[in-house]
Order: C-alpha cells, then structure tokens, then sequence
C-alpha cells in the first residue's frame, strides 16, 4: 500500500507553518508514508474578474487564490493507493497512530465533520450561522443532512483519499476539475461565497457525486478555539486554524509547544 501526505506552504510562510510540518514529516517517517511540500504555486487559481464578488485584496498579494493550491495533490494519483491533504496548520502529535488505518476500504473520502466535533457554545454558533450561509443554498441541488447544529459539512482542512476517488474526477486535471461550470461560482465568491475557500466547493462535490465518504473522529481534526480545551489532549492532530486567537498570530511557537504538551497555557489571554 503506497501512501501520501501532501501539504502546501506557499507565499511567505511562517514559524507555526514551519513547526507544523515538521511534525508531519516525523509522522511520515514513523509510519512509512512518503511526504510532499509544495513551496511554489502550480494551478494559480483566479476568479473571473469579470463576475467575481471577490475583494481586491484577495487575490493582491500573490496573484491567485492559494487555497486551491491544495488540489494539486490530484495529480498524485494513480501513482498512490491513499492520499491525505493536511493543511500546514496542524500539528500531529508524536504518539498518533497511523490515519490510513482508519479508513474503510470500500471509501473513496473521508473527513471529520465539525458539528460532531465537541466544539465550545460559542464555536457552535458559529458553525450555524457559516453552514446556513454556505450551503443552504446548495442544499435545494443535492441532499445534506441539516439539524440544531447546522448542515453537516466536513472541514476540509484534513482530506483522506483512496484511489477509487479518481472515478470522481472523470479523467480531469485539477485545474480543470476547479473549472467546472459548476464550481464557477465558488471560485468566483458569489453572493454568500465571497469568503468561501475550497471548503464549500469540496462539500458540494463529495455529496454531488454520490462518492462512498466515512465520518472519521474528531480527534483527527481538533480545531484549536473550536473544540472545548479539555478535549485537546485526546487529539491526535490539532488545528491551529484561527491566527486571531494564537499567540502572536501563531509565531510563538513555544507557546503552542505547550497546548501539544499539556503544559499551562495563557488561556485568558489568547481565548477570546
């Protein structure tokens, strides 16, 4: 079985990107997964500027959207049995198991859907509101599971993948998988979308396509600020994903270094 890890760190980068990695290629190491940073951008993605509710700003500082520099990693396939996509914002702790292992054969995706993770009151608003606004919509064109908490969405901040994906992507590259009709409106930030990344158009494309997709456990995917602190040392990778609520915007790693060790952190000072 051939596995991937691949991640992206383009632009200026940063310390906690740095650190985060790191702790992705000794996982890499220690489970025989081979591992891929991509430091230069290759699909630069761009909305039509002639339709796009996008800001300027958006786009200004690199000349194209880097989230979607993510799907790059489609090209790995068929050369890999399992692919994982894990943002440069998560850190994995030295004693996790390996994540492929967790994965149903029969699955084609997989991903931790953050309204069952145990996220603060706060967080779960938050959750309600987004999820309304970004998928409510879309819910009239495909079926999606909808309740208090929201419509169930994955965070695709953490994506598993095994080969069987490929069906889904009818022979495209991944820029032109981006391109579809369908997704216009997403990569152009319509209405609602204006801040979408590719996390609204991923959630469409798994439900649309009717792919197999499993429900992995929210402690692949803790989301820092979002998930009740107690639950932080029962994660096996930790999400720094809100620079707002980091120490120094996520550049004092010696600080973070103490939320993976369960050392006291200034929780007052960096909550809220």
């Amino acid at each position: 079985m051939k596995r991937l890890i691949y991640q992206v760190n383009v632009g200026k980068g940063s310390r906690l990107y740095d650190w985060c990695i790191e702790s992705a290629r000794r996982y890499c190491e220690r489970h025989g997964i081979e591992h891929h940073v991509q430091t230069q951008p290759i699909l630069k993605i761009t909305p039509d500027p002639k339709t796009t509710g996008r800001s300027v700003e958006a786009t200004a500082r690199l000349g194209y959207l880097p989230i979607y520099e993510k799907e790059n990693a489609f090209n790995y396939f068929p050369e890999y049995d399992q692919i994982a996509i894990i943002d440069s914002d998560i850190y994995i702790r030295e004693d996790t198991p390996c994540i492929f292992d967790d994965l149903g054969s029969e699955i084609d995706f997989a991903g931790v859907i953050e309204a069952q993770m145990p996220c603060t009151p706060q967080y779960r608003r938050k959750i309600i509101s987004y999820s309304q606004g970004q998928y409510g919509q879309l819910a009239r064109k495909v079926k999606w599971h909808f309740d208090k908490s929201g419509f169930e969405f994955y965070n695709m901040g953490l994506m598993v993948m095994q080969k069987s994906i490929l069906k889904h992507l009818n022979g495209e590259t991944p820029e032109q998988f981006i391109r579809r009709p369908e997704f216009k409106g997403f990569v152009d930030g319509i209405g609602r979308w204006k801040w979408s990344t590719d996390q609204t158009l991923l959630n469409y494309w798994v439900r649309q396509s009717g792919m197999k997709q499993q429900h992995l456990h929210w402690k692949w995917n803790g989301l820092f600020r979002g998930i009740d602190d107690r639950y932080l040392p029962k994660c096996h990778f930790i999400h720094f994903f809100l620079k707002d609520k980091l120490p120094n915007r996520g550049e004092d790693v010696g600080e973070l270094e103490k939320v993976v060790t369960g050392k006291k952190f200034k929780i007052d000072t960096y909550h809220r």
